[in-house]
Order: structure tokens, then sequence, then C-alpha cells
């Protein structure tokens, strides 16, 4: 059965039969995250036109991937969803997207000023959320959750934490510059230096490190402040459960842009503002497992009751991440490799 949802702006104008939008985001954006629902009532406000995802790894990965195309020639892509707010300066620092035009996103007055990350108008928000720590109850003590980052580096836990890689994982680079904030340029890499022990393995992007943790391979993962909200709505359970250290989380922003040189600007523009409607957002939060933009979209009360939003939430401006990322992950990788 088709899903369609409310009522759509019109058609767009010069839309053509067999007209294809194509849209880079990640794996699980698609494999359980909103993008049927989104793919659906796009088609069925433009009809004729075929929405094709292109999803075959982490956000950081498709992201270098939509890069690395457009510096050989040319991508296919038009649209790229998923790219986080920490990854900005380098995305706009290669051209990767063009001005989007306010007045064709008519459901971008609904997103609060404090969500608009990009001040050059590339890239909007589509969901935010924080990176934390998340534990099963069942395999962990209770006197071994670490309530600070120091805990964390306790030698009770040895190799009991997945992390995932900060050179291909939002996530991961998400919890580096957590870190960095946390400990300063001073004391950062100690802290890394005194983990390692701890961390069972350093994965390649999260849906392979939550798969660890839920196979009970490490009783602690590196995810999202949501993680109990999803394992109570989707399981009626509470054994999976979030901790934010210190109080602390890194706000993470995920947001949406048109692909510099396509072919379907106005097809694009659609599209972000049906990411945007009260509709779609209302889906984020039992799809993606992210708090919505919208100032329209109500919260399910389950997820609102579940889902954490940190006491102390952490972020590092953009343009200083990108004036000293490649130097902090050249440190982290050499101590990765060195001990």
């Amino acid at each position: 059965m088709r899903w369609i949802l409310g009522v759509f702006p019109l058609l767009v104008a010069g839309a053509c039969l067999g007209a294809e939008l194509v849209v880079y985001t990640y794996d699980s954006f698609v494999s359980w995250g909103p993008a049927q629902a989104i793919e659906e009532a796009f088609e069925a406000a433009h009809p004729g036109v075929d929405l094709v995802w292109v999803a075959p790894g982490d956000s950081s990965e498709m992201l270098a991937r939509l890069i690395g195309e457009r510096a050989a020639g040319g991508t296919e892509a038009d649209v790229f969803l998923g790219i986080a707010d920490v990854e900005l300066p380098r995305a706009l620092a290669q051209g990767a997207f063009q001005p989007y035009s306010p007045e064709s996103i008519p459901n971008l007055a609904h997103v609060p000023a404090e969500l608009l990350f990009d001040q050059t108008g590339h890239v909007i928000p589509f969901d935010h959320g924080y990176i934390t720590f998340v534990y099963d109850s069942e395999l962990l003590a209770e006197e071994l959750i670490p309530q600070s980052l120091e805990d964390l580096t306790r030698p009770e836990l040895k190799g009991k934490i997945v992390l995932e890689d900060p050179r291909t994982s939002s996530p991961g680079l998400s919890f580096l510059l957590w870190t960095i904030a946390h400990f300063g340029e001073e004391g950062w890499l100690d802290f890394w230096r005194d983990l390692f022990p701890n961390v069972l393995t350093v994965t390649k992007g999260w849906s392979e490190a939550y798969d660890m943790f839920l196979a009970g391979e490490a009783p602690i993962v590196l995810s999202y402040s949501t993680d109990t909200a999803y394992s109570y709505i989707a399981e009626g359970s509470l054994r999976y459960r979030v901790v934010t250290p210190d109080g602390e989380g890194y706000r993470q922003i995920e947001g949406m842009g048109i692909v510099s040189g396509t072919d379907q600007p106005e097809l694009a523009h659609a599209f972000l503002d049906l990411v945007l409607s009260k509709e779609i957002q209302e889906l984020i939060p039992t799809s993606q497992w992210m708090f919505p933009v919208s100032s329209e979209a109500e919260l399910p009360e389950d997820f609102a009751r579940y889902a954490v939003i940190p006491g102390h939430p952490v972020s590092l401006p953009p343009e200083y991440v990108a004036e000293h990322l490649e130097g902090w992950l050249s440190e982290w990788q050499r101590l990765l490799v060195g001990g």
C-alpha cells in the first residue's frame, strides 16, 4: 500500500515525465529510517519523477564519495542528506553544495534559528541529537557505569567499549571533538592513551558498532542519547540505557543540501521542503531516533519520556574544527597505531 501524507505543495513546474532525483544519504536512513515514507510521498506529489536513494555507507563515507566524484568530473547526486554539522566546513571548501532559495522551502520557517548551523545558506538541518554512551544493563555491573569520561579509562572496563572511527564515522568524529572540548588541547591525547586499552574495537561506522553491542560482544558503545527510547518503544525493554558522563553529550545536527551542478534544482528544493514538513518531521523520532528540527512536530509520549537531553551539551564551532581537524585526526591515528 502506498503511504501518502496529507496535502503537499503543487507539482514542481516543468517537472518532466521520467525525471529522476538522486539523493545520497547514509545506510541506516534507508534501511530503517524514513526514506520509504519520503520516497512514496515525494513520488505521489510529483508523478513521473523517480526518487533514487544511494546509501552504501556511513554519512562520512558518503560525503567523501560525493566530494571524490565531483573532483573526478561529476556526480549523479542531486541532493545530499545526512551531513553532520562538524563536516560542513570541509564540504563548503570543496564547493559540494549550491545555495538554496529559502522562498522555495516554506517549511524552513518552522526551524528555530539556533539549529541553522550554516550561515552561508548552503545546508539546512533536518534532525539533531546527542552523541553519548549506551550500556547493556544486563552485562555491565552497576558500579562500572561510567559517570565521567575519566571513568571510561578504569582498568575494570578493559575490552568492554566499542567506538567508531572519527575518520569515517560522524559519531566517532563527534566523540573525538567531545574529548578535545572536555580535556582541552593539552589533555585529550592523554585521555585517549588511557582509553585505548579498554576499547574492544574501533569500527568503520555506527551500524557495525551497534550490531556488535547488540550481539553482546561489549557492554558499552558510543551511540545516541535516544537509544533507551528506541529500546523501550521498539522492544518494550529498558535493557539498553543511556549514560551521559559528566552530564555531557556532543550535540550533532544533521543537514541536507542541494549538490552543486544539479540539473533538478526545483525538484531538489521540493525534496528539502518535504523533509521539513510536519508529517515527515514527526517520523524522525521513531525512525531516525533523533529529535526533529521543526517546531511544528510533536514528540511521541514514550520518546519524550526516555530520550535523554544531556544537562551540559558539548559542541565546538565548525570553523574552529575545520582549522584544526586534520592535525587532530593525524595525532589520533598515530596514537591508534603506535599506542
